[in-house]
């Protein structure tokens, strides 16, 4: 392991992209991936990192390690399609990592919408799949309107209830623009995603009020809540303030991604931590989910289509804002802006995520990764 000095920074540490890259890589290498599985999952990590998504980044990268040495993921499976039309599949993912997973889907769906103007892609016995963004975006670099989500670990109660049912489940909706980015909607249906709680725990902030509830159902400010057996709420927060909207698409995830499937879904889900283990009585195979590709050409001409959604994103950035100093921000800009900072300068990591990557370099016998 390198005994180097890291440049820290406020308790944080810069790494360099490629050095994070290639430590990520060799990790996946080393519990049984392919080369290319290695390359792929890496990817959808250090995208997350460079987007500033840091939830979802390489700190959840010691949880896949554990996730293979309990035999709950497998390094190198055969994914394959169980069930087909000229624009849909199901896919078993053969409890591989849904970082590799979920694109071999997309991959799917974009054929399919390219023979057939859109392709829908629903995925069971699948892992964690980062962030769906990622995934989305690979249906963006065909000039294909992205759709990506997942169903998780039971974390989220309903609205009006005490009980742990439903996953963050995020959904991603990205769009392709013509001289501007694009417009990418990526976001979990609870009031914030369980990432930002660990976030909130290694700095030793509380949390805003409206994310989670004790297991008696009043409302905490305390990150460490669900340890306790309490339970993050749906968008929204409460029902006076809209819990039963980010309740509705968060079962709209769900059932897309795992009833549709055949995972796991609601309750029943596996839990990515290693230390808990999956229900005794599984409904499906592991997690679900769901990816589509849709031909913007299948509707209007594809320049017509990227001439307006340049308009259409001009427009809303010069809405007149309410503070001069805050102008509105279009979805996907400030990951856009962390991602061109980040590649630029390297990439910040709390001191308490690099010192997990340091265990894991020593206990896989890896070269830690270096300072930027």
């Amino acid at each position: 392991m390198n005994k180097k000095k890291h440049k820290q920074l406020e308790n944080t540490l810069i790494i360099s992209e490629t050095s994070l890259r290639e430590f990520t890589e060799q990790v996946f290498l080393t519990i049984g991936c392919t080369a290319a599985h290695a390359k792929l999952a890496a990817d959808v990590l250090i995208a997350a990192d460079l987007r500033g998504i840091d939830s979802h980044g390489t700190a959840r990268l010691s949880g896949y390690v554990r996730l293979s040495q309990k035999g709950r993921l497998n390094p190198s499976p055969e994914i394959r399609i169980v069930h087909e039309t000229p624009t849909t599949a199901t896919v078993d993912g053969d409890r591989g990592l849904g970082l590799v997973v979920a694109p071999y889907a997309m991959e799917i769906a974009i054929k399919k919408a390219k023979d057939y103007g859109s392709g829908w892609v629903a995925v069971r016995n699948s892992n964690h799949f980062g962030i769906a963004g990622y995934h989305a975006l690979l249906a963006v670099k065909q000039d294909m309107i992205g759709y990506a989500m997942t169903n998780a670990s039971p974390l989220v109660t309903p609205t009006f209830s005490k009980e742990r049912m439903l996953g963050t489940n995020p959904m991603c909706y990205a769009f392709p623009a013509g001289a501007y980015p694009p417009v990418v909607i990526d976001m979990a249906t609870s009031a914030a995603a369980n990432g930002k709680l660990e976030i909130a725990q290694r700095n030793g902030y509380s949390i805003p009020d409206g994310w989670v509830q004790t297991k008696d159902g009043t409302p905490s400010v305390n990150p460490h809540e669900l340890k306790s057996g309490g339970a993050l709420l749906p968008l929204g927060g409460d029902r006076a303030h809209g819990s039963h909207k980010g309740f509705g698409l968060s079962a709209t995830v769900d059932i897309l991604s795992a009833v549709l499937s055949g995972a796991n879904y609601g309750p029943w889900a596996p839990p990515f931590v290693a230390y808990l283990e999956p229900h005794p009585q599984p409904v499906g195979e592991g997690l679900g989910h769901f990816l589509g590709a849709l031909r913007a050409d299948g509707f209007r001409p594809l320049d017509d289509f990227k001439q307006h959604m340049d308009n259409w994103i001009h427009r809303f950035k010069n809405a007149e804002p309410i503070d001069k100093n805050q102008p509105v921000i279009i979805p996907g800009e400030p990951e856009r802006a962390a991602s061109i900072e980040r590649k630029a300068n390297g990439i910040p990591v709390v001191k308490s995520v690099f010192d997990d990557l340091l265990k894991l370099a020593n206990d896989l016998s890896l070269p830690s990764p270096n300072i930027a």
